[in-house]
C-alpha cells in the first residue's frame, strides 16, 4: 500500500510496486513526483526523514536526512547590519534561511542499502509527469494565491503565475522542463549530481545573491545520518517514530501515552470531551518539545526519560478536565531523568511551561 499527500504521487509509487519495487523504492518515487506537484512542501532542495522497517531482521532504522547549516553560518544570522534582528517574512527570502540540503543524499543512501529497483528507474514517473504537465491542485493553488514573497522572483513568477500575476488556478497545466533536466542528472549520477558540478555551483551562486553563506563545500561535505529509532508501547502495539532531531515520534509516543496513562484514550472519538483532552495531552507533549527537544549533535536530548512510563504517568494527572478552558496557569514537573543530566548543557531540573 502507498499513501502520499496527493494522487500523482501514490500512483507513482504504485507503478513501482506493481514492477517489484519495495516499500523503499515506492517510497523514493512517489517523493520525486511530491517535489514537482507540492514543491512548496517537499524537494530536493530541502530535508527529510524515513523510517524503514527491515521485515527479515524484524529492525526499525531512522535516516536523517535533515538539511544542515552551512559551516559559514553564525549565532547572529537572523540580524540586520544596525544590530537589530529581522522579521520572519524578512529572513525567509534571505539566502541566510538556506541550509544545506539532504534529502536527496538521504534517500541515495538508503536506496544503496535497501531498494530492489535500479535508482534510475525511480524517477521515470517524475519526469514524464514534469514534461507532460499535470493540472495544478487545490492545495497548490491555495499555497501559491497566499505566498507573499513567490511572485517576487523572476522564474518562480514565470512558471507559478500568470500574466496578470494572478497565482495559476486549479486545473491549469503546469509543465517544469528544468526540473525534468535536474532529475535526469540526479537519476544517472546520483545525489553527486546536486551535491557537485554544475548544480552545486548554481544553488551557491543563488543562495549568495540573496546574502547567504551557503558554499560549495557546504554541499560536497553533507552526510545523511542513520539514527535509532524511538518505540514505545501503546495499549497492545509497539509505535515507533523519528527520533531527534524530529520532534515527531516522541511527541506521538507522549500523547499517546498520556491518554492512555489517565485512562482517557478511550473517550468516544469525535466529541468534545476527545478533542479536549487529545489538546491537553499535546499540550504537554508541546511544552517538553519546546524545552527539550533539539538537535542530539549538539544538545544532549533526554530521549527516553521523555517516553518513560513511570514520567507519562505523572505527566497524565496534569490534563485538566475544565480549567485549560479558561486559563492556561503554569505548571512545574520533574522529569525523570533530570537529576543525571550536565549542568553544562543548561539544562534546568524543573520544567515550568505555559
Amino acid at each position: 500500500m502507498a499513501v502520499t499527500a496527493n494522487a500523482h504521487a501514490t500512483e507513482a509509487a504504485l507503478e513501482i510496486l506493481r514492477l517489484g519495487g519495495n516499500a523503499i523504492d515506492a517510497a523514493i518515487a512517489a517523493q520525486w513526483v511530491l517535489n514537482l506537484v507540492e514543491p512548496q512542501s517537499s524537494g530536493i532542495g530541502g530535508g527529510g526523514f524515513l523510517l524503514h522497517w527491515d521485515a527479515a531482521h524484524k529492525r526499525v532504522s531512522a535516516w536523517d536526512g535533515r538539511e544542515t547549516a552551512p559551516r559559514a553560518a553564525s549565532a547572529d544570522f537572523a540580524r540586520r547590519a544596525d544590530g537589530s534582528v529581522a522579521g520572519y517574512t524578512e529572513l525567509l527570502s534571505a539566502g541566510k534561511a538556506v541550509g544545506v540540503p539532504g534529502l536527496v543524499a538521504m534517500l541515495d543512501a538508503a536506496h544503496r542499502k535497501h531498494g530492489r529497483l535500479r535508482w534510475e528507474r525511480l524517477f521515470r514517473p517524475a519526469i514524464r509527469l514534469a514534461e507532460n504537465c499535470f493540472a495544478v491542485s487545490p492545495r497548490l493553488h491555495l499555497l501559491l494565491r497566499d505566498d507573499p514573497l513567490l511572485r517576487r522572483d523572476p522564474a518562480a513568477r514565470a512558471m507559478y503565475f500568470r500574466e496578470s500575476g494572478d497565482p495559476l488556478q486549479v486545473g491549469d497545466k503546469l509543465c517544469n522542463m528544468e526540473l525534468a533536466a535536474t532529475l535526469r542528472r540526479i537519476a544517472t549520477g546520483g545525489a553527486d549530481a546536486l551535491q557537485r558540478g554544475p548544480a552545486a555551483e548554481r544553488m551557491v551562486a543563488a543562495v549568495a545573491e540573496r546574502g547567504g553563506t551557503l558554499r560549495v563545500e557546504d554541499l560536497r561535505g553533507y552526510r545523511p545520518k542513520v539514527r535509532e529509532p524511538v518505540c514505545g508501547p501503546y495499549r497492545h502495539w509497539r509505535v515507533c517514530g523519528m527520533s531527534p532531531p524530529s520532534s515527531g515520534g516522541i511527541g506521538v509516543l507522549q500523547i499517546l501515552g498520556i491518554l492512555e496513562r489517565s485512562g482517557l484514550s478511550y473517550a468516544q472519538p469525535g466529541t468534545a470531551d476527545a478533542a479536549h483532552y487529545f489538546a491537553e495531552a499535546g499540550r504537554l507533549a508541546y511544552a517538553d518539545r519546546a524545552r527539550y527537544l533539539a538537535d542530539p549533535d549538539y544538545i544532549e536530548v533526554p530521549q527516553q526519560a521523555l517516553v518513560d512510563s513511570r514520567y507519562l504517568r505523572q505527566r497524565s494527572r496534569l490534563l485538566d478536565s475544565a480549567a485549560a478552558w479558561e486559563s492556561p496557569g503554569l505548571v512545574s514537573c520533574r522529569p525523570i531523568a533530570c537529576k543525571r543530566m550536565t549542568t553544562r548543557r543548561n539544562f534546568r531540573r524543573r520544567h515550568i511551561f505555559r
